[in-house]
C-alpha cells in the first residue's frame, strides 16, 4: 500500500487541534493518513482489499470537510466523527468498523487505567506487568502482596491527580511517570544519600525509641541497618551510605580503645598488648560488617521488597580504614548462608583512585586486587574512578541508589554537602516513540521532541510541587531525625532541604541505540555523523535541563534510566503502534540509555571509547557494563578494563557469570528458558537448589526466585560477551589503547 499524499490545505495551516487533555496541537493530516492506512492495513490482512487511489480520495474528502467547517480550533472528536462518517459514505464499511473498534478500545483502555477494580482484577490475575514490574518483590509473600495492592489503588488514583497531557502521554506510552505506585498519591520522595554520620554522632529516633550514638562498630552497623529499613519505608527510591569505611572507622576506633585498656589490665608487653587489640578489633570490624550484610538482605520495608540499598568505600586510609574494606570484599566473597549464595544486596561500589589503589606501587593495591576477586567471584563491587566522577558531577560521592548521582553543591557557608541530599523522582522519555514517528525526518524529530519535552517539564514540575506537600511529620526519620542532613521542625517546609538545587529531579530516557537505528541503519555504531546526531540529542536534553534549573531553582539533571520493566513497556507499547520492525520493536525490548547495542561484541575497550562521551550530557545518572566469560581464574584481564577505564568513564559494572547448582555441582551460566535460566548440566531450574544472579538494572537480581518482565528477560539473553581473549591479548589491547 502507498503512503497517501496529504498537500496542505490553505486554510488549514492555521487551524490548531484541541487534544482530549486540553493541549493544542497544530492539525497535522499526515496523522489522519496514518490512520485511515493502519485500518485499512487490517482489514487487507482480513482478506479485504482497498485500492489506493480509493483511500487517497477519503482522504482528500476528509480534508476538504475540515477546510470547510473549521478555520481556528477543532476538537479532536470532531476530526474523529468526519473520518468514521466519510468512511461509511465511501461505503468502506470494514475500515471505518476498525477505525471505530480502535479509537473505542483507546476510550476502554483509558478508563481502565483509572478503574480500581479492573486494575486490582488484574493483579488477582497475577498479570505479569504487574507482579514482575519489580525483580526485588517476590509477589508470593503477604507483605509485598499488600504493597502491590496498595500500590494498585494508588497508580488509579494518581493517575487521576496528575495533569491531564501527563496522565495521557504516560497512559500512551511516550513518557513514563515512575513509581506511580506511590507518588503523586503520597508526597513521597526516589533516593538518597543517608546523612549516617550526623545520625550516628548525634543520635535519632525511631517509632518510641531515642536512638542514643553508637559506641562500637557492631552497634553502629546494628542502627545503619535499622536506618536503612525506616528510610527505605519512607521513600520509594534507593538509598546509599557514601565512603562507609570512612564514616565507621571512628567506632572502630573506640573498640580498640577498648581492647587496649583490656590488655593493659592484663598483658605487660607492649607490642603483645597491641598484637592483641589490633587483632580483637579486626575481628569486631569482620563481625559487625558481616552482621551488616545479613541484616540488610533479611529486612523487608513496608513496601514488600528489601531495601535498595549502595555502600561506597574505597577511599580510606588508615589499618582501620582498610581492614573494613577489606572486610567488606571478603564477606561478599564468601557468600551467604551454608550454600554461600551470592548476596542481591547491598551493591557495592569500590573507588578507584590514582595514587591510592590504582596502580601495583600504591599504598592500597592489595585492596584493588580483593576487589578484582571479588568482581570475578560475585560482579560487586561495581567501580567508580575518583576524577572522572569529580569531572563530570562536580564533586565525587558515590550514587544514590543504583546510578543517580547529585551533582556539587555548597551550602550557605561554603561547605561542600553529598550525604543528606536526595531526588525527588524521574520521568522518562520514550525517545524510539519520537524517531519512529518522524519516519526518517530529522526536522520533525527535532520538533516532536520539542513537544514531548514540554510535557516532560510540566510532569517534572508537578513531582517536585508534589514531594513539597509533605510534612516533617510524614517521614521523621527523613525530616527531623537527621537522615536528609538538617533536623526541621514539625511545622518548617520540607522545600528547606529540596530548594536551591539542593535536591535534583531526574529526566529519564531510554533506546537511544534505536533512535540511531531508525535514522541511520543497525550498525551505527561507527558511524560518526550517527555518533554525533545522538549526542545531539542526549545535549538537547541536558540544554532543557539546565533552562528548567535556572526558572525554577531546582536541579534537573538527565538520568540515563535503568529501566529495568520499561525496557519491556515502551517497546511493547510501540509494538501495537508501529509493528514488528527489524532491529527496533522485534526485539522485544529497548536498548538503556547510550549503551551499544547488547546483541554486538565490540572489545571491553571500544564499547567504552563509543560510551564515553555521553555522560558528559547526563551526569545525573549513568553506568557502563561489560560483558565477560568467566574471569575467576584471569582477575588481570578484568583489572586490564577497569585500569581503561580509569580516564575515560566515571563507573563501571561486571557481568559475568557466576550461577550455581547445588543439585549437580556445576557453576558457570545458565542456559535461558522461556521464563528464566537452567542448570546446562542437569537442567535444574529450582531457585532452591540453585542461584542464578542476572544484572538486571544497576543491580542484581535472582530471575529464578523472583521473575523479571518479559523484555528485560529478552534483553539479557540477547547479551553476548565482550571479552574472549587471553590474558596477553587484554594487556597488549591495553597498553595500545
Amino acid at each position: 500500500m502507498d503512503e497517501l499524499k496529504t498537500p496542505l490545505q490553505s486554510k488549514l495551516t492555521t487551524v490548531n487541534v484541541i487534544k482530549r487533555d486540553g493541549r493544542i496541537m497544530a492539525f497535522e493530516p499526515e496523522k489522519v493518513a496514518q490512520a485511515i492506512q493502519k485500518a485499512a492495513t487490517k482489514t487487507e490482512q482480513d482478506g479485504q482489499e482497498v485500492s489506493d487511489e480509493e483511500l487517497q480520495n477519503v482522504l482528500d474528502d476528509i480534508l476538504a470537510e475540515l477546510t470547510d467547517r473549521f478555520t481556528t480550533n477543532v476538537k479532536i472528536y470532531e476530526i474523529q466523527n468526519i473520518v468514521e462518517h466519510t468512511l461509511l459514505d465511501h461505503h468502506l464499511y470494514s475500515i471505518a468498523q476498525e477505525y471505530i473498534g480502535y479509537r473505542t478500545q483507546r476510550d476502554f483502555a483509558r478508563s481502565q487505567a483509572t478503574d480500581i477494580n479492573f486494575t486490582i482484577k488484574k493483579l488477582l490475575n497475577r498479570d505479569a506487568t504487574v507482579v514482575n514490574e519489580n525483580a526485588n518483590k517476590d509477589s508470593q509473600v503477604f507483605n509485598t502482596q499488600r504493597d502491590l495492592t496498595s500500590g494498585t489503588v494508588a497508580k488509579a488514583i494518581g493517575l487521576k491527580m496528575l495533569p491531564p497531557q501527563v496522565a495521557n502521554a504516560h497512559l500512551k506510552g511516550e513518557i513514563h511517570w515512575h513509581d506511580l505506585d506511590y507518588q503523586p498519591y503520597s508526597p513521597m520522595t526516589n533516593c538518597c544519600l543517608i546523612d549516617f554520620k550526623e545520625m550516628l554522632t548525634h543520635g535519632f529516633k525511631i517509632g518510641n525509641a531515642e536512638v542514643e550514638p553508637p559506641h562500637s562498630i557492631q552497634t553502629a552497623t546494628a542502627q545503619m541497618a535499622q536506618i536503612i529499613a525506616n528510610v527505605a519505608s519512607s521513600q520509594y527510591g534507593g538509598c546509599s551510605a557514601d565512603r562507609v569505611d570512612e564514616l565507621l572507622a571512628p567506632f572502630a576506633e573506640r573498640n580498640l580503645a577498648k581492647h587496649e585498656a583490656e590488655a593493659a589490665e592484663w598483658i605487660d608487653e607492649p607490642e603483645r598488648r597491641k598484637e592483641y587489640a589490633i587483632k580483637r578489633t579486626k575481628k569486631d570490624i569482620y563481625d559487625a560488617m558481616q552482621a551488616l550484610e545479613y541484616e540488610i538482605n533479611t529486612l523487608y520495608s513496608s513496601q514488600g521488597q528489601t531495601p535498595f540499598t549502595t555502600l561506597g568505600f574505597g577511599l580510606g586510609t588508615s589499618w582501620i580504614e582498610r581492614e573494613i574494606q577489606k572486610s567488606i570484599l571478603k564477606i561478599r566473597i564468601l557468600g551467604l548462608g551454608k550454600e554461600h549464595r551470592t548476596a542481591i544486596f547491598p551493591k557495592l561500589v569500590f573507588t578507584l583512585k590514582r595514587g591510592l589503589n590504582l596502580a601495583p606501587t600504591d599504598p592500597n593495591y592489595d585492596v584493588k586486587q580483593l576487589a578484582l576477586e571479588c568482581a570475578t567471584k560475585r560482579m560487586y563491587p561495581d567501580i567508580l574512578s575518583y576524577d572522572k566522577i569529580v569531572e563530570l558531577t562536580g564533586s565525587f560521592k558515590a550514587p544514590m541508589g543504583c546510578r543517580s548521582f547529585l551533582q556539587g553543591w555548597q551550602d550557605e557557608n561554603g561547605q561542600e554537602v553529598n550525604s543528606g541530599r536526595m531526588n525527588l523522582g524521574v520521568v522518562t522519555l520514550n525517545l524510539p516513540r519520537i524517531a519512529l514517528e518522524s519516519k526518517g525526518d530529522q526536522a520533525r524529530f527535532w520538533s516532536l521532541l520539542s513537544q514531548r519535552l514540554q510535557v516532560c517539564e510540566e510532569a517534572l514540575v508537578f513531582k517536585v510541587n508534589r514531594a513539597k506537600q509533605a510534612h516533617p511529620y510524614n517521614a521523621p526519620i527523613l525530616y527531623q531525625y537527621g537522615a536528609f542532613g538538617k533536623r526541621l521542625r514539625k511545622d518548617q517546609s520540607v522545600d528547606e532541604l529540596f530548594k536551591n538545587s539542593r535536591a535534583t529531579v531526574s529526566l529519564g530516557y531510554i533506546g537511544l541505540y534505536e533512535v540511531g537505528t531508525v535514522f541511520f541503519g543497525p550498525t551505527w555504531e561507527h558511524d560518526p555523523e550517527a555518533k554525533a546526531f545522538t549526542l545531539k540529542v542526549v545535549k538537547a536534553l541536558h540544554d532543557h535541563c539546565a533552562d528548567w534549573e535556572q526558572e525554577y531553582g531546582y536541579h534537573f539533571s538527565v538520568y540515563s534510566t535503568p529501566s529495568e520493566s520499561l525496557t519491556d513497556r515502551f517497546c511493547r507499547l510501540d509494538t501495537k503502534k508501529f509493528g514488528k520492525i527489524k532491529d527496533i520493536t522485534d526485539k522485544e525490548y529497548y536498548t538503556n540509555s547510550f549503551h551499544y547495542d547488547v546483541r554486538k561484541n565490540p572489545t571491553p575497550f571500544e564499547k567504552l571509547d563509543f560510551e564515553k562521551d555521553y555522560p558528559q550530557y547526563c551526569s545525573g545518572g549513568f553506568i557502563h557494563y561489560c560483558e565477560y566469560p568467566n574471569l575467576k581464574q584471569n582477575p588481570k584481564a578484568l583489572e586490564a578494563v577497569w585500569d581503561y577505564g580509569y580516564d575515560r568513564i566515571g563507573y563501571l559494572g561486571t557481568n559475568t557469570p557466576i550461577d550455581q547448582c547445588f543439585k549437580c555441582g556445576f557453576k558457570g551460566e545458565f542456559v535461558p528458558t522461556a521464563k528464566g535460566f537452567k542448570c546446562p548440566e542437569c537442567g535444574n531450574a529450582d531457585p532452591a537448589s540453585c542461584d542464578v544472579v542476572k544484572r538486571t538494572c544497576g543491580y542484581l537480581g535472582n530471575p529464578n526466585q523472583r521473575p523479571m518482565v518479559h523484555g528485560r528477560h529478552e534483553e539479557i539473553v540477547s547479551r553476548v560477551k565482550h571479552l574472549s581473549f587471553s590474558n596477553n591479548q587484554v594487556a597488549n589491547q591495553q597498553r595500545n589503547g
